[in-house]
């Protein structure tokens, strides 16, 4: 039971679709299905390490990501209008999925989205909230810790090898003009969420 706990709130943490599952569903479609894994597999390493540490102290994680919530917020804030930039579409031809990215390629999005995931203050505070909430903040043993931590890596890495197989499939089925369509979404998207993450972040550190 502490496991399926665990994996459902992999899964609860991940399944939102915010700045993270934007990028996701826009490196699947540019790249393919092993681009989208690897992104997934940054967010669910993340999700993983937070996990260990409110495993390991729950009173002393929440009060540290207190201090640091601000922060994380200006950094994760800068790197999200980074990418937003960076993924905006430029020129006319329409984006197509890579067959096969180069295994570089692939370190560097898991690389990214671990970072993203753990600067983003939302990620933070609905880990921090559904830890509590399910009662896991009480689990004190070693076993119970690797319990956690396991089942909510495997519950985020489920949501997203499902959502990057999903957009896989779909891809060829869609308009021609849907990938670049898509990017721009994203691109906003990650410009909205950015923005909030640098005005949260900086009425943390400067209360009026």
């Amino acid at each position: 039971m502490l496991f399926l706990k665990s994996l459902m709130m992999g899964l609860a943490i991940a399944a939102p679709l915010g700045p993270i599952g934007a990028l996701c569903i826009q490196r699947t479609l540019n790249r393919g299905f092993a681009a989208g894994v690897a992104g997934g597999l940054g967010t669910a390493l993340a999700d993983a390490a937070y996990a260990s540490a409110a495993a390991a102290g729950f009173a002393t994680f929440a009060a540290v990501l207190q201090m640091v919530s601000a922060p994380l917020g200006l950094v994760g804030g800068l790197f999200l209008l980074w990418l937003a930039w960076k993924g905006w579409p430029r020129g006319a031809s329409p984006v197509r999925a890579a067959s096969a990215p180069d295994s570089r390629g692939l370190w560097a999005t898991t690389a990214t989205t671990f970072a993203l995931t753990l600067t983003n203050p939302a990620t933070i505070l609905s880990f921090a909230a559904i830890f509590a909430g399910l009662g896991l903040a009480k689990t004190a043993s070693l076993g119970a810790a690797v319990t956690v931590v396991g089942g909510v890596f495997a519950g985020s890495m489920l949501w997203w090898m499902a959502l990057s197989g999903t957009v896989a499939v779909l891809h060829h089925r869609l308009p021609e003009g849907f990938a670049a369509w898509t990017a721009r979404i994203s691109s906003l998207m990650m410009a909205a969420f950015g923005i909030w993450a640098l005005w949260s972040g900086a009425a943390g550190l400067f209360p009026a």
